[in-house]
């Protein structure tokens, strides 16, 4: 939870809501108010403006505590979070989590069926184009100011903007993995009274391409900057995913570039963590292997959404605590995902819910045969399917969290982490990429799983070594870190009817699902306020 101080007062107010931005070309009448006119006075409001940022992934509001002053209209400000919506779009829609709540359409998502009206869809379509905005913003300001400014003014200010220009090409990930065909705003666009044109898949994947490469040198050495903030291996993580999933986005497969970066990230200064819980409880800031973190913190990134949300929502049904003050009864995970574990029923009993004696320890899994039932009946009980118990808001020996808080938890939640890259590495040379061989991709998973396992009796050989291997291996070790859903797409498995689950298709036993599903539409409303956009194929 140690991070970049988050100044949630900081309002940069040109920012889009929907892609049309004939709304916001105005001047706030309140004085109090902050704009840019006003707000970059010198270093310390620069690098309070880069927190607001970094903090559009944790926070959605300006007065924390989901205080009723949310950055975007048209969603509670608490289900209105990036993370929430982001982990809820990449999690919920797959085997990996379901969802008991009847909040408008939540329950949509781990049945596949969608529509380009979802209040949530558009939630995080909107929070994407936030952030956008925001980072358009910073870095058109930094850049005017960078000429007129000197010594460490100067080389901090660098700094700055190309930790904003990365934050724009996550985002902007986040947009070609999840939408496809976007509206696409630069800081060469001034806000205004205009309709952003529509940027094709294959051009805003080279974009962000253009962008990470442009940056690279400009970012911190890996772990020379502060915790909380980019550096280049977060760049180059974010360029050998981009890689990794080049088929799905572009046609063209890319894993001798995506082994390229990886082998950059794998070569830094992070180094694989041999304590797997450390990675999930609130003293996760000290694990080597986290790249890019988002930060919480219980005093002072107060809010409903994040890993707020992600913790209590995952508890009830007599699950222990860990470290927060009770449950919400709303989100487990389902038996075809619990089966990669190699664990069933049976392992679980009243007396050892938690099957403290699963071989694999990365089975963080609750279930008291008492109480719960194994299979989702109903979708709406909670109890019905298997309990996760990954993160946790205390301390890896135990310990009260730092800055601990009877509601909001101080666990950050690892975006990118190193052993993820090693995962990666197996998936791009079995691929066929370039830069590697299958001896050391073997090397590293059975590494992985050495840690798993406590020793080597999990270990696998070269010819266990398989892209299917390989996709259970990254739901083993990944799960509940928002990578299901896209790799899922990689594989050929998130629609169609090659791998079902308990209500995939809206179906207790699982059915096929059109593939146009592989893409989330663009909100209704988006389509309606911009002419430029179209629809994604089947909606």
């Amino acid at each position: 939870m140690r991070q970049l101080k988050i100044y949630i007062t900081v309002i940069i107010t040109m920012v889009i809501m929907s892609s049309c931005l004939k709304d916001l070309d105005v001047t706030p009448i309140d004085p109090s108010i902050t704009t840019s006119s006003n707000l970059f006075k010198n270093e310390a409001a620069f690098k309070q403006a880069l927190a607001k940022l970094y903090a559009t992934y944790a926070i959605s509001g300006q007065t924390g505590g989901g205080g009723g002053n949310p950055d975007i209209q048209g969603i509670d400000e608490n289900f209105g979070n990036y993370l929430r919506q982001y982990w809820g779009l990449q999690e919920l829609s797959t085997d990996e989590a379901i969802i008991a709540w009847d909040d408008a359409t939540i329950k949509n998502f781990h049945w596949q069926t969608w529509a380009p009206n979802d209040v949530f869809v558009s939630a995080l379509y909107s929070r994407i184009y936030y952030t956008i905005a925001l980072c358009n913003e910073f870095i058109r300001t930094s850049s005017e100011r960078i000429p007129n400014v000197s010594g460490s003014y100067q080389t901090n200010l660098k700094l700055f903007k190309a930790e904003a220009r990365f934050l724009r090409a996550l985002s902007y990930w986040h947009a070609i993995d999840m939408f496809g065909n976007v509206p696409f705003v630069t800081e060469a666009n001034k806000p205004g009274a205009f309709s952003p044109e529509r940027i094709t898949r294959a051009n805003l994947f080279n974009y962000i391409e253009s962008e990470l490469k442009a940056i690279e040198t400009d970012l911190a050495a890996p772990k020379a900057n502060e915790y909380g903030r980019a550096d280049r291996a977060a760049a180059w993580m974010l360029l050998s995913k981009l890689y990794l999933n080049a088929q799905v986005y572009i046609g063209q497969a890319k894993n001798t570039e995506a082994l390229t970066y990886i082998n950059q990230v794998i070569g830094s200064t992070y180094s694989f963590d041999p304590n797997y819980q450390r990675i999930f409880c609130a003293d996760n800031n000290e694990s080597p292997e986290i790249i890019l973190p988002i930060c919480f913190d219980g005093q002072n990134t107060q809010q409903y959404g994040g890993m707020t949300f992600i913790m209590h929502a995952s508890n009830g049904g007599g699950m222990p605590l860990y470290g927060i003050d009770g449950g919400w009864g709303g989100i487990r995970t389902i038996k075809n995902f619990v089966s990669l574990f190699g664990v069933q029923e049976s392992d679980y009993t009243s007396g050892n819910p938690l099957n403290t004696g699963a071989a694999d320890k990365r089975a963080l899994f609750y279930f008291n045969p008492d109480t719960w039932k194994w299979s989702v009946s109903n979708v709406g009980t909670f109890t019905n399917g298997i309990g996760v118990v990954k993160f946790r808001n205390v301390t890896s020996t135990g310990g009260e969290a730092p800055n601990s808080h009877p509601s909001f938890v101080s666990t950050d939640f690892p975006m990118f982490r190193l052993t993820d890259a090693y995962l990666m590495y197996a998936e791009a040379v079995l691929r066929g990429g370039v830069g590697g061989d299958a001896g050391t991709a073997l090397t590293y998973v059975n590494q992985i799983r050495q840690r798993a396992y406590g020793n080597a009796s999990g270990n696998i050989t070269s010819g266990q070594l398989t892209l299917d291997f390989i996709l259970d291996e990254r739901g083993r070790e990944l799960y509940w870190e928002c990578h299901r859903r896209t790799d899922l797409i990689r594989f050929g498995k998130f629609t169609g009817g090659s791998y079902l689950w308990e209500w995939k298709g809206n179906s207790q036993a699982g059915t096929a699902t059109p593939a146009f599903r592989d893409l989330y539409p663009i909100p209704a409303n988006d389509l309606v306020a911009n002419p430029n956009l179209k629809q994604n194929d089947g909606y």
